[in-house]
């Protein structure tokens, strides 16, 4: 990867952050991001005077307030070579075109700044050797969609340019076949729905997605309850458009939050959790080759195996 400029961010703090620690508010607001990066890291660079708040440089340990304006500066990146690893993956689906993997929690899809080993991009240049589509560049070789860290799930692996284009041009109209479960926060009023609600960039932070009717592009999330605890809704989702953020940021918009979400909740969670608890079950497509219809579904995680077994046991189930 060649080097890159320094990048400023600009952030406002809202309510919901109110009180936290900085070092630990930005490594949160990031937990999932292009930029991703540890908390070390934020306290790092807070040393070195490349964050500052309402102008002036703070301490790791500042308390945000609501309003606060907050900018980051992320030093630029050095050159750094792409490398394959020895990365255990597991291959739902695979031949001479493409591999659909589940990909774990808290594993980013592709090399950015500050992780530019341990992606699932590493993993699959290991198992694929040279055979990976390059369309999208040195540092996303094969990867023709994503989906963010903490989410788990079926994605899509391109082994030849051929194919990449065939799905990336699925993709663009619409035909791929995502269906994702989550647990959301609170019940759901209707068994089934469908949410029609332009997705944009956050109009205080670039960095976050947001209902934006003036600036958003057209997002639609199909959902449907597969079970109801006190407070908590099990889901399925089915994506008719592949927006940013979309099933976090649709579910968080009309008053039901992903359960683990900080980012579009800014709740207190009665769980140990790492981020949104949100899995990509299914992915379906017609394949490039043979023209024949491929549907791929991964298992859910044992962390959300087991939450659910804790949530009927609550609810008396």
């Amino acid at each position: 990867m060649s080097g890159e400029k320094e990048d400023t961010v600009f952030l406002t703090a809202g309510p919901e952050h109110d009180g936290e620690r900085l070092d630990k508010y930005l490594s949160m607001l990031f937990q999932d991001r292009d930029v991703c990066q540890s908390r070390s890291f934020f306290q790092k660079i807070i040393r070195e005077s490349q964050v500052k708040v309402n102008d002036s440089c703070q301490k790791a340990n500042y308390h945000v307030r609501k309003g606060d304006r907050i900018a980051v500066t992320f030093p630029a990146a050095a050159e750094t070579p792409i490398l394959p690893e020895n990365i255990p993956l597991d291959i739902l689906y695979e031949d001479e075109d493409l591999l659909v993997v589940n990909k774990p929690k808290g594993m980013v899809v592709h090399p950015a700044a500050g992780h530019y080993s341990g992606t699932l991009v590493n993993a699959v240049m290991y198992h694929c050797k040279d055979s990976l589509s390059g369309i999208n560049g040195a540092i996303r070789p094969g990867i023709v969609h994503r989906i963010d860290m903490d989410t788990t799930g079926s994605l899509i692996v391109c082994k030849n340019d051929q194919s990449h284009v065939h799905i990336a041009e699925q993709i663009k109209e619409h035909t791929v076949t995502r269906r994702y479960h989550g647990i959301v926060c609170g019940n759901i009023k209707d068994d089934t729905g469908v949410i029609r609600a332009p997705i944009g960039r956050h109009p205080a932070d670039r960095k976050k997605m947001a209902v934006n009717p003036k600036n958003g592009r057209d997002a639609v999330t199909h959902y449907r309850v597969l079970e109801r605890f006190s407070d908590y809704t099990y889901a399925e989702f089915e994506l008719e458009t592949g927006r940013t953020h979309q099933i976090r940021v649709h579910m968080a918009d009309i008053g039901h939050p992903l359960l683990g979400d900080s980012l579009y909740s800014g709740r207190k969670w009665a769980f140990s959790l790492q981020g949104q608890t949100l899995h990509a079950m299914t992915i379906g497509f017609m394949h490039p080759r043979s023209g024949q219809y491929v549907e791929v579904s991964a298992p859910l995680p044992e962390y959300f195996r087991k939450l659910l077994n804790i949530l009927r046991q609550r609810s008396g189930l």
